[in-house]
Parts: C-alpha cells; structure tokens; sequence
C-alpha cells in the first residue's frame, strides 16, 4: 500500500518540478540555441546523479525511527507550504500557474540578453538552462532520497520520479512548447495533500506513535488531509465571493 502511494507521489512531485524546468530549457533553446541549452541542462543532470549518489548510501546508515521523525517533519513543512498555495491558487486567491506566461518572460529576457560564446557555447544561454534544471532537479532530488530512505527503498522512490523525468522530456521533446496543457495546478495539489500525508504519518512513526493498521493507516491520514483541503477551499471561496460582492456594491 505504501509503495504504491511512494511511487505515485514521487511521480506526481517529480513531473510538476520538471515540467517548470522543461519551460526554461525551451526558452534558452529558442532564444539563445539549442546546443547551448543542451549541455547546460545535461551538465546539472550529472552534478545532480552526484548528489543523489553521495546522500543516498549515506542516509542508509541511519537509524530508520531517527529517520522518519526528521524526513516526515521536513516533508511536513515542504507539503504544507505547497498545500497553502495550491488552496489559495484554487480559492481564485492566488493567480493560477501559467506555464506559457513563465515560457514568454523567460524567452523576452534571453533574448535580450549579451551574447558571450565560451568553446563554441553560448553563456547565457548554458546557465539559465543549468540553473533551472539544478534548481528543480534538486528538489526531485529531495524528493527521492527523503521518500526513499524513509520508506527504506530509494530506488522504489527513483523509479517514480524516473518515469516522470523520461514521460515529461519525451513530450516536451515532441511538441517543442511549454506544456500549458498539462494540469499543473492540479498537480502541485496532489502533490502538496501526499507531502503532508506522509509527512504526518512518518513524524508520528518516528516520535514512536504507531498507527492502527500499519501502512494501511496511510489511507486514513490521506482522507482527512483531502477533506480539510476541500474544507479550506470551499471556505475560502465563499469569502472571496462575499467580499467581492460587497465591493460590488460599494461601487
């Protein structure tokens, strides 16, 4: 039970952070040229397999209670923070996430940018494309070490976030454009509701509270989570439409 929903979140977590950086590798190989753009996202991918290589066997030594107590906090802290923006993006209090919008300001900004050319590859063009495949990778990064270790199978946790990167650039690679198709919102909700499921779950393990039902007990902490979620929404929304009808009025 647990792996699957660790499988699914590290999936869900990986695609979202690659679709943002899929946006920036496009707009650095559109406005400053794709072999540029290239090597800089494939020179992060190789600083990133070196930290997950480092941390991985590393995280392995310690004790799995120890473990879970300080990933399922971390992951608490993290999946609360992207639960709030998903609710306040979903309440209509906060703008929705528009990938193609993202994609126009990074294009306008290297295409104004100095062109400096060091070994035939152009800098600009080589370190936004690193910058945000790191930025994003690492948090994919995160991710798969902290669900893996705590879940005692990184490579369970990397299997999921494989099947993104390799989903989110196949598509990517095909059409050439952000994709401002792809439920993103929605996503970064998920996401954010799994973070906090697994991060109550672990924390509680970890501080040595044990769960009626093992890993089952998972579904449980996974319902109350979405129903507080839809809860704070509907709420939320029905403040946004008071106070704007009473502007409404004012007016």
């Amino acid at each position: 039970m647990s792996a699957a929903f660790l499988v699914l979140s590290a999936f869900l977590a990986s695609a979202v952070e690659m679709v943002e950086a899929l946006t920036i590798v496009l707009a650095a190989g559109v406005a400053r040229g794709w072999r540029s753009s290239l090597t800089g996202a494939g020179a992060a991918t190789v600083v990133l397999a070196a930290v997950v290589a480092a941390l991985g066997p590393a995280l392995t030594v310690v004790p799995l209670r120890g473990l879970r107590l300080v990933v399922g906090s971390l992951l608490l802290v993290f999946g609360l923070q992207w639960l709030r923006k998903a609710i306040l993006r979903a309440s209509g209090f906060k703008p929705l996430h528009d990938e193609e919008a993202i994609f126009a300001r990074e294009l306008e900004e290297a295409r104004a940018a100095g062109r400096i050319e060091r070994a035939g590859v152009d800098w600009y063009g080589f370190t936004l494309a690193f910058k945000g495949v790191l930025l994003e990778g690492l948090e994919v990064a995160f991710v798969v070490l902290t669900f893996g270790s705590a879940q005692g199978s990184i490579p369970l946790a990397a299997l999921g976030a494989g099947a993104a990167v390799v989903l989110v650039t196949a598509v990517g690679a095909a059409a050439r454009s952000p994709l401002a198709r792809v439920p993103e919102n929605t996503m970064k909700l998920a996401v954010g509701v799994m973070l906090t499921t697994f991060g109550i779950f672990w924390a509680a393990e970890g501080a040595g509270a044990r769960w009626p039902g093992a890993d089952a007990a998972l579904i449980g902490v996974l319902g109350f989570v979405v129903a507080s979620s839809a809860l704070l929404v509907a709420t939320l929304r029905r403040q946004r439409r008071a106070a704007l009808a009473e502007l409404g009025a004012e007016a």
